[in-house]
């Protein structure tokens, strides 16, 4: 685990600020804001110069998600780039606040491009050889899901494909070889031995960032889901030594895995 790793690091959800475009709209209280972001994901993932390159975002993923195509906007979707209810069900915005196409638009150009520009970035100019999107996850599937109020995994990884990391048919997308996801289940499985189980593609398949930024470059990206019942407790509270062994931990999973599948 000596050395710097080829991997670019991206933390889309972290952020939990409030745009200034969308001040005065906002039906949320911080504490809400904060529970509907990846609270904690920054110390999480924060790796430092131990991967080459990390690219985090500053707004909350329920103002502008990154991880959501830029053309998913209300009225089309609820649960798109701009949301327009939180995990709960709980409108984002005071009646008749709902932000339009032109506000959209400046959202996207401020704050949404520009995040994809930096992985962009960082894939073209940098020695990247495997990108890894993380996230956090609640314990139990939210209301607004279809498996409302089931278990979750301690941690979800996601390439696109079906349990087993394959492809789901015949020549199906895949963000990730198979046999690496596979090879990277179970470096979690034996970090967390006796924890919980490391499920592949559920409940979580992976999102638009791994899709695009794979499609753009052939560079390998896997999803990464932590459920926050290994660190939080009621109301949303965690230890900062309980998430900074977290943090090791999650690195040490990586980097085993790579120094296996990288010879």
């Amino acid at each position: 685990m000596s050395g710097q790793y080829p991997f670019l690091i991206s933390i889309p959800h972290a952020g939990t600020r409030v745009p200034p475009e969308l001040y005065g709209r906002v039906n949320l209280s911080r504490e809400e804001i904060v529970s509907n972001s990846d609270p904690h994901t920054h110390l999480l993932y924060g790796f430092g110069d131990r991967a080459a390159a990390l690219v985090d975002f500053e707004i909350s993923r329920v103002f502008v998600d990154t991880n959501r195509p830029p053309y998913d906007y209300p009225p089309r979707a609820q649960d798109g780039v701009v949301k327009v209810i939180t995990q709960d069900g709980t409108p984002v915005f005071r009646k008749g606040q709902v932000p339009g196409k032109e506000v959209v638009g400046v959202l996207l150009k401020k704050y949404y491009y520009p995040f994809h520009e930096r992985l962009t970035a960082a894939l073209d100019t940098l020695p990247i050889e495997i990108a890894f999107d993380c996230h956090s996850m609640l314990p139990r599937s939210p209301p607004v899901r279809v498996d409302s109020g089931r278990e979750r995994p301690i941690f979800c990884l996601s390439n696109r494909g079906d349990r087993n990391g394959r492809p789901r048919s015949a020549g199906g997308l895949v963000t990730c070889p198979p046999e690496w996801l596979q090879a990277l289940a179970r470096s979690f499985q034996a970090e967390f031995d006796g924890e919980g189980k490391v499920a592949m593609n559920d409940p979580f398949r992976g999102g638009f960032i791994s899709v695009a930024h794979y499609r753009h470059r052939r560079i390998p990206w896997v999803q990464v889901e932590i459920s926050r019942g290994l660190y939080e407790t009621e109301g949303h509270v965690a230890d900062e030594a309980r998430l900074v062994e977290l943090r090791e931990r999650i690195f040490a999973s990586l980097a085993d895995f790579w120094d296996g599948v990288s010879g």
